[in-house]
C-alpha cells in the first residue's frame, strides 16, 4: 500500500442528513485503502461547468470494505460550495484527492485517551477511536456543541467508547455547559494519558490549555483552520499557514494541509493564527519584502 495521495472520480453512493449536518459516502478504493485516522481529502465543487476553483477539505469520519472501498464524510452546509455537494445524488460522480495530510500518531503502548470534538469535525475522531481500540487502548469519548442538533456521534460514542460525556450550551443533550467547563473533571475520571481532539479552533485552543495544565499530550486536528484558509488541500498555494513552534523554541510557519492537519496542540501558537509573528523564523525578511524593501 503507497502513501501517496490519488485523484480520482468519486462515485457517490448516499448522500444523508444527521442532525444539523450532511454525511456524503463515496465509493474510492483507492483513497480508502491508504487512508489512515486524522488524514483528509480535498473535493472539487460545483460540477465541471462552475467557477468555483477552491476544493473543499474534509476529515474522514469511517472507511468500509463496501463496495471495493467508501469513505464517508462529515460536513456542515454553509455556503455555496457544501451546499452542492448536499444536493448531489447516487451515481453522481465527484472529483477527489487523498488522502492528504498527516495522520494521528499512536501510541506504541495501550494507554487511556480522551478523544474530544466538536461540531462536524468531531466526526475524525471516531475512525481514530476505532485504531485506538484494536490497539487495545481505552477510549474516551467528551463532545459537545451549542445544542443536541450540532453534536455529531453521541450514540456511537456511548456505544464503542470506554466512556462517553456529551455536553450543550442549553442543556438539550448530556450535560448543560461547555467543554472546557467539564474537561478537568472527565481527565481525572478516566486517568487519561493523551487527548486526541478535532473540532472548532477555539475549542482546541481551550483543550489544548486543560491538557497542559494537568501533564498531558494533546494531538489536535486543525481541520476547521483548514478549511477557511486551505485553497489547494495540497501544499502548494500557501494559504493555510500557521505558526508552530519547535522542539529548538523557533516559530515556524507550516502549512496546515501539508504539515498537518494534526499538529501537537501545545506547539500551536493559538493566540497568532491569521498573523506571521515578528519572531517567526523568516518574518524580518518577509515583511520587509512586503514594504518594498531589500528582499
Amino acid at each position: 500500500m503507497s502513501d501517496t495521495p490519488v485523484q480520482t472520480s468519486a462515485t457517490v453512493l448516499t448522500v444523508r442528513q444527521v442532525q444539523d449536518y450532511h454525511a456524503i459516502t463515496l465509493v474510492a478504493p483507492a483513497i480508502a485503502e491508504r487512508f489512515r485516522p486524522g488524514q483528509f481529502v480535498a473535493l472539487a465543487v460545483g460540477g465541471e461547468h462552475s467557477g468555483r476553483l477552491v476544493r473543499r477539505c474534509f476529515g474522514v469520519y469511517e472507511v468500509k470494505s463496501d463496495y471495493g472501498g467508501t469513505v464517508e464524510l462529515v460536513f456542515a452546509d454553509t455556503e455555496p460550495g457544501t451546499a452542492w455537494l448536499a444536493g448531489l445524488r447516487s451515481r453522481d460522480q465527484v472529483d477527489v484527492v487523498g488522502p492528504l495530510g498527516r495522520p494521528f500518531r499512536l501510541p506504541r503502548d495501550p494507554v487511556g485517551c480522551l478523544l474530544v470534538g466538536g461540531g462536524p469535525g468531531g466526526a475524525a475522531l471516531f475512525a481514530l477511536a476505532d485504531t485506538l481500540r484494536r490497539r487495545g487502548c481505552p477510549v474516551h469519548f467528551l463532545l459537545g456543541g451549542p445544542a443536541a442538533r450540532q453534536v455529531f456521534g453521541s450514540r456511537m460514542a456511548h456505544r464503542i467508547g470506554d466512556s462517553a460525556t456529551v455536553v450543550t450550551g442549553d442543556g438539550s443533550m448530556g450535560e448543560r455547559g461547555a467543554v472546557p467547563e467539564v474537561m478537568p473533571r472527565v481527565v481525572a475520571e478516566t486517568g487519561a494519558d493523551v487527548v486526541y481532539a478535532c473540532g472548532p479552533t477555539n475549542l482546541l485552543r481551550s483543550v489544548t490549555r486543560i491538557a497542559t495544565e494537568h501533564g498531558l499530550p494533546s494531538q489536535v486536528s486543525v481541520e476547521e483552520f483548514l478549511q477557511r484558509t486551505g485553497a489547494c488541500g495540497i501544499g502548494t498555494c500557501m494559504t493555510c499557514v500557521l505558526p508552530v513552534h519547535g522542539e529548538d523554541g523557533v516559530t515556524r510557519m507550516v502549512r496546515a494541509c501539508a504539515d498537518g492537519p494534526v499538529l501537537r496542540g501545545d506547539r500551536v501558537r493559538w493566540g497568532d493564527l491569521g498573523t506571521i509573528p515578528f519572531d517567526a523564523l523568516g518574518a524580518p525578511r518577509v515583511l520587509s519584502a512586503m514594504e518594498g524593501g531589500p528582499a
